[in-house]
């Protein structure tokens, strides 16, 4: 034994004729069927991945030829990943989705991003998929394997530019004074790594928190479930938002998926209003939907938070807030996943604190208390 370490595993020689398949997918049965699936075809070694930030990782490790992607995942939706990928580091892309059949919306932004092929999830069965679909899959995985592909230009060059807050909700001159508003209002925005971090955010605080609204890029299958996941966990009761729902103390409302989610003041309530429209910032929700509501209804009695997450929404919303007299939050750098939305806000001024996320409930709840000893809330 010479003591020399072994190459890393990325730099292993690969045999010749081996298609190594990365499948990323947060189905446990899916992922396991799969690699039950492609293992018994000669020549096909099969990786797994919950979810993209795990596939990412897995990617740094050993590189594949070839990815089988679906597209709708709690932490980073497949479109997101799919684009990663393209600019970053391009590597084939099958996408295997239920809601991107040949033809869809779906399966030609998928194709626009960069992917190989798109082929649908069966909506009969995995016995019938095996049975109708396993030939096509394989052949598809090792011809996808042999594709050349190049970097994506960034979206910055993309001839069309996203629609800002403007779309769905009008902005307006003037603010709520202190003595009209209705009471304190906690607003949170996040987007990659933001499932996490609002878990460690909300279960450290009180049930007497006053109300708060979340936007979380998630699709909408996933806000549900994952609003109740949160409920499970935190001392605030945590669900997903309803159309004209009264914001109460101690409860926190979660923007479904395919919504955008706006704050309306009644007097001395707030009433939450589900918006139908286009996508804001490449969005919906929209963090800056939400906040620039949020400015027009509470004004200065806000506090406006931006978590981890990639891209720049909420950063002109955050802004808003901010003029409106509103505390600003974001989370530090060194402790996001992505640190993007929170830079975009830094960028453009909105931003008060930079703060750790295991400081964040403390802070903000200093924030909250603040606003309410200069309101007279009796909290």
């Amino acid at each position: 034994m010479t003591g020399k370490s072994a190459p890393p595993t990325s730099s292993r020689q690969q045999p010749p004729g081996l298609t190594r398949v990365l499948v990323v997918d947060d189905s446990a049965v899916m992922r396991r069927f799969m690699t039950t699936l492609l293992e018994q075809e000669p020549g096909m070694e099969v990786a797994t991945a919950a979810d993209p930030l795990i596939a990412m990782r897995r990617i740094e490790r050993t590189r594949p030829d070839v990815i089988l992607l679906d597209l709708e995942m709690p932490r980073m939706d497949g479109l997101t990943f799919l684009r990663r990928i393209m600019r970053h580091q391009p590597i084939p892309v099958v996408v295997c989705s239920s809601h991107a059949g040949r033809g869809t919306d779906t399966a030609f932004q998928a194709l626009e991003e960069g992917a190989v092929e798109v082929l649908a999830k069966p909506k009969v069965g995995i016995t019938e998929f095996l049975h109708e679909s396993a030939l096509m899959l394989i052949d598809t995985l090792r011809a996808a394997s042999q594709a050349r592909v190049t970097k994506r230009e960034s979206p910055r060059l993309a001839p069309t530019q996203p629609l800002t807050a403007d779309a769905v909700l009008p902005s307006r001159h003037g603010f709520p004074s202190q003595r009209s508003a209705a009471g304190t209002l906690i607003a949170i925005g996040a987007s990659t790594g933001g499932p996490d971090a609002l878990s460690e955010l909300l279960a450290a605080l009180p049930a007497q928190t006053p109300p708060g609204i979340i936007v979380q890029h998630m699709p909408k299958a996933f806000t549900g479930a994952f609003a109740n996941r949160l409920d499970e966990i935190c001392r605030v009761e945590v669900k997903e938002a309803r159309h004209g729902e009264l914001l109460q103390e101690g409860r926190f409302l979660v923007a479904p998926g395919d919504r955008h989610i706006a704050v309306r003041r009644q007097g001395l309530h707030y009433r939450i209003e589900l918006i139908d429209g286009p996508l804001v910032c490449r969005h919906r929700p929209s963090v800056d939907v939400l906040f620039r509501s949020v400015a027009q209804a509470a004004g200065s009695n806000a506090v406006g938070v931006i978590l981890t997450g990639m891209g720049n929404d909420g950063a002109a919303g955050l802004l808003e807030m901010r003029q409106a007299g509103a505390a600003t939050l974001v989370q530090n750098e060194a402790t996001s996943v992505v640190f993007g939305m929170a830079k975009e806000a830094c960028a453009s001024g909105a931003v008060d604190l930079h703060v750790p996320l295991r400081e964040l409930a403390r802070v903000t709840l200093a924030q909250v208390a603040a606003k309410a000893s200069t309101t007279g809330e009796g909290r």
